[in-house]
């Protein structure tokens, strides 16, 4: 038997691949290489296909006989979902549809399902809870809270048991350096950090400093891409001793500003990396940083690279080997 994971040559689906087959796992890819990176999955069984295409995904499950799903594959652009909301509507709302019919046809009733921060909208209380109002800002994070409702209500007709895990703002590369954060465009802020350091851009652009934080740029919470990959783990190990559907937050519990990340990688990268101050942009708000007691709690997660010096140096070695990302020198 085998665990399919769908997004698996992405950046977060990627590092859980690797996380996966370290734990003793049979690992299996499907991915449509959209975003993702056939390099990043090199000795997996990867398998090129749309989720959408149900009857593809259904003969995939049986013929390499599947007990559960790890569920990333999605688009993932804010700004780009505003403008094409039906795009998101279709790929990740349709997708997931496609991917749980087939499911629920061939009897595997395990998914951990890669949500996001997204659906909380502007916070109300900080640090945020699982119990937060979830009033999405825009249509991703829509598609995501839509997905989480269709999990619950698949568990009471199916019972289809689920953890969604709700990310905040994954950062960091795996420790060897093998793999990393490669997206176009990239619209992270470590990243964009690094190339201004690798001199690929000329200065990092910070959007307001007049914010009610202590250096008057938004301040987010950080958690390194391998301590999320080990949560997909603890997931779905809690999804094979029980049928529930549950969410989580995954995030460190602290905040960093903009200014405090480029402090941070000016010190390790030795390079100045110059900044210019413009407006804020609609929508980013001052502070969001997660409570992730219930993760700690429940699944006994336990972050393991929680300093944001160790999350932007294994992303500093990955960036600095891989200027130009994946299959280039």
């Amino acid at each position: 038997m085998a665990v399919l994971i769908t997004g698996g040559a992405g950046y977060i689906g990627s590092h859980t691949v690797v996380e996966f087959i370290r734990a003793g796992e049979t690992v299996v890819v499907l991915d449509n290489l959209y975003q993702g990176h056939p390099e990043a999955v090199q000795g997996v069984h990867l398998i090129e296909a749309d989720l959408r295409d149900q009857s593809k995904v259904v003969k995939i499950l049986r013929e390499f006989d599947i007990e559960s799903v790890i569920h990333f594959a999605a688009n993932s652009l804010v700004g780009e979902s505003v403008q094409d909301p039906l795009k998101y509507y279709d790929n990740n709302v349709g997708g997931t549809r496609a991917l749980l019919s087939a499911m629920t046809e061939c009897g595997v009733g395990r998914i951990v399902f890669s949500s996001s921060a997204a659906t909380y909208g502007e916070p109300v209380q900080v640090p945020i809870p699982e119990t937060h109002p979830q009033v999405p800002t825009n249509p991703y994070g829509e598609t995501k809270l839509v997905i989480e409702r269709m999990l619950r209500w698949c568990h009471v007709a199916y019972n289809l048991a689920s953890v969604s895990l709700r990310y905040f703002n994954a950062a960091g590369a795996h420790p060897d350096g093998h793999i990393g954060e490669d997206h176009d465009p990239e619209t992270h802020l470590v990243p964009i950090v690094l190339s201004v350091a690798l001199g690929q851009r000329p200065h990092l652009p910070v959007f307001g400093d007049d914010y009610a934080t202590q250096d008057g740029t938004c301040i987010r919470d950080y958690v390194h891409v391998m301590d999320l990959a080990s949560a997909h783990h603890l997931a779905l190990g809690r999804l094979r001793e029980k049928s529930v559907c549950e969410a989580y937050n995954l995030g460190s519990g602290s905040g960093y500003s903009v200014l405090e990340i480029v402090e941070a990688a000016r010190r390790v990268t030795g390079h100045p990396i110059p900044v210019v101050v413009s407006g804020r942009r609609a929508g980013d708000p001052a502070v969001l940083i997660a409570s992730s007691e219930k993760a700690r709690t429940e699944l006994s997660w336990r972050p393991r690279h929680e300093s944001i010096e160790s999350m932007i140096a294994s992303a500093w070695e990955w960036h600095s080997k891989h200027p130009l990302g994946y299959g280039r020198a």
